[in-house]
């Protein structure tokens, strides 16, 4: 059975969003990420990770609002079986989007599109500071 344990959303302020949720919720940082294709803030409760991201431009963005857009931006599921779980994605109308590129202090996982366009991660590795 796959587990979610990641929700990214798109941001204009890293430190200042980072801020906010460490303050109100008490969510802990749990990892800093800067790389080509865009910036991450960590952050979890310890059983969730919740990544706030910076896009530097529209096509790291990788999808429709580009850079400019502020809002959940994907989730991301733990899976047993990547293989299998690509299988069962485009047997149900889903498809593979993209491997996200490794860099250090990111969480490369393997990106995918519902049968609506909206993307998702699965990985067989938990999101700094998720837990099973």
């Amino acid at each position: 059975m796959a587990k979610l344990r990641h929700v990214a959303i798109a941001v204009k302020n890293l430190e200042e969003t980072a801020a906010f949720y460490e303050r109100v919720f008490e969510l802990e940082r749990v990892r800093e990420a800067k790389s080509p294709i865009g910036d991450a803030i960590m952050l979890s409760d310890g059983v969730m990770n919740l990544t706030l991201l910076y896009f530097p431009d529209d096509d790291a963005a990788g999808r429709p609002g580009g850079a400019g857009y502020v809002g959940v931006h994907h989730m991301g599921f733990v899976v047993d079986d990547k293989v299998a779980t690509l299988e069962r994605i485009a047997a149900s109308g889903g498809r593979f989007f993209k491997e996200l590129p490794a860099f250090p202090g990111v969480d490369a996982e393997t990106k995918c599109k519902d049968p609506e366009g909206i993307v998702f991660d699965i990985a067989e590795h938990l999101w700094a500071g998720a837990k099973v």
